[in-house]
């Protein structure tokens, strides 16, 4: 763009007509844009995210059957954890495991909700976190009773029962902690809700490496884990 230093007047009626003409189209935009249209995108989205997440664990439960890709490394995972332990290592992920037990989560669930609704009067945020925690409860143990997998038959530095696929205390770390993340990053700067999200996603990694390495899950019952919990993150924060 080249204006005339001299008499820049032409140049700037020139832009100051552009600037209307934009500002015409993005009300037009929003009011044709309105609640049907935006809850249609919405349904759209969720069913993308469903998707994604059903291909994931199909893609992973046909590695298992056939002990290709991924599943290749489930036994040597499982293993590496018990030939290298020591005392102090398997002090240390023994805690990192637990900021994925079920109590632990709903706990911090339960916490930000109320510290939420003493900043903000909004109760909509129980229901949030609700149906974050129980949500990703039930639907975890449902695919566990359904895929009956068993745990890995190797030295278990931690006592686990049930099934195997997909690791609960996984799920319950990706999606409880990224729920976390999200409310208390409300109103923030973007540097702020970076961070916590970042700190949620290496919680959820920590906990998923712990889980392995104590021999009480498959490498692919932690990779299941992170999808389905991050999953039904992304569907409830998006419903």
């Amino acid at each position: 763009w080249h204006a005339d230093p001299v008499d820049p007047a032409p140049e700037q009626r020139t832009v100051e007509r552009a600037l209307r003409r934009s500002a015409r189209v993005r009300a037009a935009v929003r009011r044709h844009t309105d609640r049907w249209s935006a809850g249609t995108a919405l349904v759209v989205t969720s069913l993308v995210v469903l998707l994604a997440v059903g291909v994931v664990i199909g893609v992973l439960l046909d590695m298992i059957d056939e002990q290709r890709g991924l599943a290749s490394l489930d036994a040597r995972v499982a293993t590496w954890g018990a030939e290298h332990r020591t005392d102090t290592s398997t002090r240390v992920v023994e805690v990192i495991t637990q900021l994925g037990a079920r109590p632990v989560v709903l706990a911090a669930l339960v916490l930000v909700a109320a510290v939420d609704q003493v900043r903000r009067r909004n109760r909509e945020v129980f229901a949030f976190v609700a149906t974050v925690g129980l949500g990703e409860m039930v639907l975890g143990n449902v695919i566990k009773l359904i895929v009956h997998r068993e745990r890995p038959s190797v030295l278990r530095l931690v006592e686990a029962g049930g099934w195997s696929f997909p690791s609960g205390h996984t799920s319950a770390a990706a999606a409880g902690w990224m729920a976390v993340a999200l409310v208390l990053g409300r109103n923030r700067p973007v540097r702020v809700r970076a961070l916590l999200s970042a700190g949620a996603v290496l919680i959820a990694s920590a906990v998923a490496t712990s889980r392995a390495l104590l021999g009480v899950h498959w490498f692919t019952d932690v990779v299941a884990g992170l999808m389905l919990g991050w999953g039904w993150y992304l569907l409830v924060a998006i419903a």
